[in-house]
C-alpha cells in the first residue's frame, strides 16, 4: 500500500529552472571562426584586394565556402569564392568576375 504525506516545500511543483549551457569545445571555435570571417568581410572594400584562404585537413572546402558567402550576405557584401592552393582566394565581385553559367538573360540570344 502507499503512503500519503504531506509536504512542507511547494516549490517542488513548480517548472525547474534552466540551468545556463556551457558551449562545447566545437561550438567555440566556430564562433572564433566567425568573428575571423566578420573581420575578413570588414577588410574587403576594395575590388583589388583578395585574400587567401587555407584549409585545414579537417575542414570541409563546402562548409567553409558557404560560411563565408553567408557571413559575406549578412554584411551586406557580394564576393566571389575561387579555389586557390590549398584553399579559396577571395574578394568582391565585379562584372568581370561574375560567373556566365546558367541560363542566358531573357533578352539575350
Amino acid at each position: 500500500m502507499s503512503k500519503i504525506r504531506e509536504l512542507k516545500d511547494a516549490s517542488v511543483l513548480d517548472a525547474p529552472k534552466p540551468r545556463p549551457r556551457e558551449l562545447s569545445p566545437a561550438a567555440i571555435a566556430r564562433q572564433k571562426e566567425y568573428a575571423r570571417l566578420r573581420d575578413l568581410m570588414n577588410k574587403l572594400n576594395d575590388p583589388s584586394q583578395v585574400y587567401e584562404i587555407q584549409l585545414d585537413s579537417t575542414e570541409k572546402p563546402l562548409t567553409v565556402r558557404q560560411r563565408l558567402l553567408k557571413v559575406a550576405a549578412e554584411s551586406g557584401k557580394e564576393i566571389v569564392v575561387r579555389k586557390y592552393g590549398n584553399g579559396f582566394a577571395v574578394g568582391l565581385m565585379t562584372p568581370e568576375r561574375r560567373s556566365r553559367r546558367g541560363r542566358k538573360p531573357k533578352g539575350a540570344s
